[in-house]
């Protein structure tokens, strides 16, 4: 049997993830079988080079390997692609035709998407895995087939199934062995070696110097989310290669070529972002805080107005004394949910008037407070930028107008 590095260079597989290691060697294990196999993993992971190692390990490396794209073949269209048809069985069938299933006879069926497929289509493909039969689009004679199938979808099959669009049975079928390919961002150091390699590619392809990363511009891109995975790498590898002039490639022209890498200004953590730059990160968490605290304010001025029309201050602020304690930091945390109600004191607060006057220079010193930031954040930005405004102003997620004015207004 091959080792696992010599099936990765056979296929072109870059990387030494403990996952994807992990995925080839049940890939090599299952292949002498005919076990049907469901690939599962995000879109542009790399899925299509499991099922091609599968067919090449095994006994059916000899006879058809067929790729089908199911999302890619209208619905109306779907059955006669895979089963094949008859004569006249719809308008513009002038001539029988074969079907994938046929074709592929005593080899390998890839279905790529799989969990695009109609709920017609799926019942006759439940039919062909449990017992090798298929029929014809308009016909009626019952043809046997020795397909082996292997299947890959980046469709959630359980919220699937619950939505009623695929059927629990057939993904039951398809599923005897499950293998997970990692996106891209849990890949660690593959991203560059990825990167390295797709460089060196276009390089060649477009006779021109290999681009290098950075140090920096290497931390960059190991902290990217890579929404698109694999396919996105590659697409801004190509890029890089083609438009920079400058072989040794920055921080600065990594982050170019990265869509989204940092929501607008301001901005909350998204914790599925992936890894953002420290700089980003800390930005996040300073506002996520700040803005709280103006939710807070803007409750409490709610509150107070409340208070002053009803009367009855003590029966609101009974029903808000959560709000009151986060507020003035009379106790520490709120405490774990109680049936006993106290009834919380405002410090310092001898009228409503006065707890209306205290919650206005809370927000007053609040705005100060962004204020101060926003100018801190400025300056950094600039600082790390080498003053380029267009630069600062993309990492900070304005446009170089809102920039321009905000540097006059606070004269930086």
């Amino acid at each position: 049997m091959e080792s696992l590095q010599a099936i990765k260079q056979r296929f072109g597989i870059i990387g030494n993830d403990v996952q994807l290691n992990r995925a080839i060697e049940k890939a090599i294990r299952v292949a002498p079988t005919d076990i049907s196999v469901l690939v599962v993993g995000e879109s542009g992971v790399g899925k299509e080079n499991i099922p091609k190692i599968i067919h090449q390990l095994s006994h059916r490396k000899h006879a058809k390997y067929i790729a089908v794209n199911c999302g890619a073949i209208p619905e109306g269209t779907i059955d006669s692609e895979l089963f094949g048809h008859e004569k006249g069985a719809f308008t513009g069938a002038t001539a029988s035709r074969k079907g994938y299933f046929e074709v592929a006879d005593g080899g390998t069926i890839f279905l790529d998407e799989v969990g695009e497929l109609p709920l017609t289509t799926q019942v006759r493909l439940l039919r062909v895995l449990e017992n090798g039969e298929f029929i014809k689009v308009g016909s009626s004679q019952v043809q046997k087939t020795n397909v082996r199938i292997v299947a890959a979808t980046n469709v959630n099959m359980h919220d699937a199934i619950a939505k009623g669009k695929f059927r629990e049975d057939l993904y039951y079928r398809l599923s005897t062995i499950e293998i997970p390919l990692p996106p891209l961002r849990e890949r660690g150091e593959d991203i560059h070696l990825l990167f390295r390699k797709f460089a060196s590619d276009f390089a060649q392809k477009y006779r021109m110097p290999t681009i290098r990363l950075d140090e920096a511009a290497t931390r960059v891109l190991l902290n990217y989310n890579f929404p698109g995975n694999i396919r996105q790498l590659r697409n801004i590898a190509e890029q890089i290669s083609v438009v920079e002039e400058d072989r040794l490639i920055t921080p600065e022209k990594v982050i170019q070529y990265l869509p989204n890498i940092q929501g607008n200004l301001p901005a909350v953590v998204n914790s599925k972002s992936g890894g953002q730059s420290d700089f980003s990160t800390e930005r996040d968490i300073m506002y996520k805080v700040l803005f709280d605290m103006r939710n807070d304010i803007n409750d409490l001025k709610k509150l107070t107005l409340e208070l002053m029309k009803s009367g009855n201050s003590e029966q609101v602020k009974e029903a808000n004394h959560g709000l009151i304690e986060r507020i003035y930091q009379e106790q520490p945390q709120q405490q774990p949910e109680t049936h006993q109600v106290e009834v919380v004191q405002i410090p310092q607060s001898p009228s409503i008037e006065d707890n209306f006057d205290y919650a206005e220079t809370i927000e007053e010193d609040e705005n100060l407070s962004l204020q101060e930031k926003e100018i801190e954040m400025i300056k950094k930005s600039l600082e790390k930028n080498n003053g380029k405004r267009k630069l600062a102003a993309k990492e900070l997620g304005i446009s170089e107008r809102t920039l321009y004015r905000k540097i006059k207004q606070y004269d930086l």
